[in-house]
């Protein structure tokens, strides 16, 4: 394929993943576990009927399936956090700042593997809190959201959760040859063993009764986002400049923001687009650190 076939094909997979929190929102009155777990049940049959087609380039040891599967409990407790904190910071900041999990993937990696960010890379982490703290905010008494510092704090819950799991979907498939789709659906059956008992143990709203149009929101939100939309960009980010990877995926709260404006009418204080400004800026130049490796003894 051309470069210009790839740079569609994620820009169409970014679109498809922007709409995520609209379609949540739209949802919201099933519950934040419920949205959950849903999203990530409907989306399996087409996940599975889509690996079945690949199955036999799938080179990966049990091992390997496992730790994808582990990675979707992470995933869950993500998807949990996120889905709350839309509910009280709106679905434009919530995603503005789970997108923080870039850097602490690159955190949870320098700790546990040595992979030690730039300087550049470190320096930025102040302008990027001091976005975040805008966005929560703190001190005015204009900030959007029924709970500003609540939904602030549970999308870095979020972000942190969402790291680790892309920390272990990137170990799941070292050194394994295997279809886009094959870790893509061992997650997806974490994600929903994960949110199914979170649900029916620790919460009293979860729900697996069907009710529309509710369940029709949550089946679009799983063929959109959850198989479509990162399919897309599983197969096309690979084949495209850093520099262009960085802008492409954070157009998605780009978009997330402009959904929310004109579909909910979620209007940012001037602070907090000021901090919207800071956290994208930041992200994207954070996004092409390149890691300093451990020296060799």
């Amino acid at each position: 394929m051309s470069p210009l076939a790839y740079r569609l094909m994620a820009i169409a997979g970014v679109v498809c993943i922007s709409f995520a929190p609209i379609l949540v929102r739209a949802a919201e009155d099933a519950g934040d576990l419920t949205i959950a777990f849903f999203r990530s049940l409907y989306a399996l049959p087409f996940l599975a009927l889509l690996y079945w087609k690949t199955r036999s380039r799938d080179e990966r040891p049990r091992r390997s399936r496992l730790i994808a599967v582990a990675s979707g409990v992470f995933l869950g407790l993500d998807l949990t956090f996120w889905h709350a904190s839309i509910g009280e910071i709106g679905a434009g900041l919530a995603t503005v700042v789970v997108n923080m999990q870039v850097v602490f993937v690159a955190l949870i990696a320098w700790v546990l593997f040595h992979e030690r960010p730039g300087r550049r890379a470190i320096a930025l982490l102040p302008v990027i809190l001091l976005g975040v703290f805008l966005i929560s905010g703190a001190g005015t008494a204009d900030a959007y959201g029924d709970s500003p510092a609540l939904g602030t704090a549970q999308s870095l819950l979020s972000a942190m959760f969402y790291a680790l799991f892309v920390l272990l979907l990137r170990e799941s498939g070292r050194g394994h040859v295997s279809p886009a789709t094959g870790p893509l659906l061992d997650s997806t059956i974490g994600t929903a063993i994960t949110t199914l008992v979170i649900g029916l143990v620790f919460t009293s709203d979860f729900s697996l009764a069907f009710s529309w149009p509710v369940h029709g929101w949550l089946i679009l939100l799983a063929l959109v986002a959850q198989v479509v939309g990162w399919l897309l960009i599983a197969r096309a980010l690979p084949n495209l400049p850093a520099l262009e990877t960085a802008v492409l995926l954070l157009g998605q709260p780009m978009l997330a923001i402009l959904w929310a404006r004109l579909l909910f009418d979620e209007a940012m204080s001037t602070s907090q687009w000021f901090g919207v400004g800071l956290v994208l800026a930041g992200l994207v130049i954070f996004s092409l650190r390149k890691s300093e490796a451990p020296k060799e003894p």
